[in-house]
């Protein structure tokens, strides 16, 4: 009776996995087809090009890439270490009392919807770009990141945006992975004579390295995706420049604002491929992530 069970169980967890690998396959065919008019037309130069004027049917995806990616990975690049640091001190430092409060004001930030964010983006972070972090990167503007001015719409405004978003949720799991070290391999190096530092660099991190990754993979693809903060706050400008203070676009940001003014088919097409690439993108990120946890595991 107990293997019939097992094999029950087997079966129907099988049956949610193939299900799952369906939509995924459903999806990707779904925007393929409804995007191969683009791709026909247009060929390579579609993910080539640096204009996008749907008035002279020209189509470029180019510079919707590089926002996204521009935007999302140099979030990261912030969020990362002070998602660590955070985990560190709620998990070593700090006080019970105060790991609880933290963790839990964290979790609800996590929670926070899009648009909140996108309109604190908008009414606070703007103005503050504008008035006070604009003037003070003035002295910096022969680091090509800086060079411009702004009125605080812009990759900068962004990439904080993002920042506020994606390190609430690495936080959570980087110290939910760091409570689990076990406790006896941690004592052993402090009666070898290790400091708390030690522990943290030679226990700790090492042993949630697989948990780290797949938190900061997950994070990565929150900001890849993210769709309402960004369209209000990037400013909404085909550009392809490295300065933070000008605008840009993101692949999500212009489905979601000109999606619904799209009448023509190759228009939306066009639109529908940049879903596509999205889609791809975010498959190849958690694909790569899955690579290194099983290199990590073994």
């Amino acid at each position: 009776m107990r293997l019939n069970s097992d094999k029950v169980f087997e079966t129907i967890t099988l049956i949610f996995g193939v299900w799952i690998l369906f939509l995924v396959l459903l999806i990707f065919y779904e925007l393929l087809i409804n995007s191969i008019a683009v791709f026909w037309r247009i060929g390579v130069k579609f993910f080539t090009t640096m204009y996008w004027e749907p008035i002279k049917g020209i189509y470029g995806a180019l510079p919707f890439i590089y926002g996204t990616l521009f935007t999302a990975s140099l979030a990261l690049l912030v969020a990362y270490p002070i998602s660590i640091g955070l985990a560190v001190f709620l998990t070593e430092l700090a006080p019970r009392q105060i790991s609880q409060v933290l963790s839990s004001l964290i979790e609800l930030i996590a929670a926070i919807p899009s648009v909140i964010i996108g309109l604190w983006g908008i009414f606070i972070l703007a103005p503050f770009i504008r008035i006070y972090l604009q003037p003070a990167l003035k002295s910096l503007s022969f680091i090509p990141l800086f060079q411009g001015e702004t009125q605080g719409l812009c990759y900068l405004n962004a990439i904080l945006v993002l920042i506020f978003m994606i390190t609430p949720i690495m936080t959570s799991i980087f110290t939910e992975a760091f409570k689990n070290v076990p406790t006896d391999l941690k004592e052993a190096l402090y009666a070898l004579g290790g400091t708390r530092y030690e522990v943290i660099k030679h226990v700790s991190i090492p042993h949630t390295r697989t948990a780290l990754l797949a938190g900061t993979v997950l994070a990565y693809g929150r900001a890849l995706g993210e769709t309402l903060a960004v369209t209000m706050v990037i400013g909404n400008k085909p550009n392809i420049t490295i300065s933070l203070l000008n605008p840009g676009y993101t692949l999500a940001a212009v489905i979601a604002n000109e999606f619904l003014e799209a009448t023509d088919s190759l228009y939306i097409s066009a639109l529908i491929a940049l879903g596509l690439i999205l889609f791809v993108i975010s498959l190849i990120v958690n694909l790569i992530g899955v690579l290194l946890l099983r290199r990590l595991s073994k």
